[in-house]
């Protein structure tokens, strides 16, 4: 399917999709290959390719949300818990996550040797980061998945990183859930407002 489409086809055609099934498209093998043409692939500051991706499939992915729902029923007020137990449910039903981390090392190796670019380089790593999640959000949505994107840190960031064996200086950005959709993409009013001039201007 992503063969087919150009490559801002691809970029109108991804939405956020909530209702999805354990089920894929394509093979485990073609997930994988994606994941890793992301790594290679993706710009980074000076290179440093600070990313560091954690595929999570069949009951890897479950455990994953079973760590962020134990996670948030322990802190959250009774009048949550449905909700939250319900949406995470949710994600727990799609057929994998990829979580995005960022290694703090190679910032640090370039702060130092660029002190006058510094300050800058911590929000380079983010901006690494974002593009990784876009490209893979979009290349799996490409292949037939429906994906959305989720933000569950600090709370489930230890128990992540001692069940999977990751760096504890390692840092979680996001978790990208994917599977097939079972129903139409979300739509969300938009809040914040805007004049169509004031995102566009050309000057020739």
């Amino acid at each position: 399917m992503a063969d087919t489409k150009t490559f801002l086809q691809a970029v109108k055609d991804r939405h956020t999709y909530y209702d999805l099934k354990d089920e894929s498209p394509i093979s485990n093998d073609r997930i994988q290959e994606i994941v890793k043409t992301a790594i290679q692939s993706v710009p980074s500051t000076f290179n440093a390719q600070s990313a560091r991706l954690v595929l999570l499939l069949n009951d890897h992915h479950k455990k994953l949300w079973d760590i962020a729902l134990d996670g948030l029923l322990a802190i959250l007020p009774e009048a949550q818990k449905e909700y939250t137990t319900n949406r995470i449910t949710g994600f727990r039903k799609a057929y994998a996550t990829i979580l995005f981390f960022e290694d703090p090392a190679p910032t640090k190796e370039l702060q130092a040797a660029f002190p006058a670019y510094a300050h800058n380089f911590p929000t380079w790593s983010e901006h690494t980061s974002a593009m990784h999640q876009f490209t893979l959000w979009t290349a799996l949505e490409a292949e037939g998945f429906g994906a959305n994107l989720q933000h569950y840190s600090p709370i489930i960031d230890d128990k992540v990183k001692e069940e999977w064996g990751v760096d504890k200086d390692y840092k979680l950005i996001a978790q990208l859930v994917f599977g097939a959709p079972n129903s139409g993409p979300q739509t969300r009013q938009q809040i914040v407002t805007h004049k169509p001039e004031e995102q566009f201007r050309v000057f020739e």
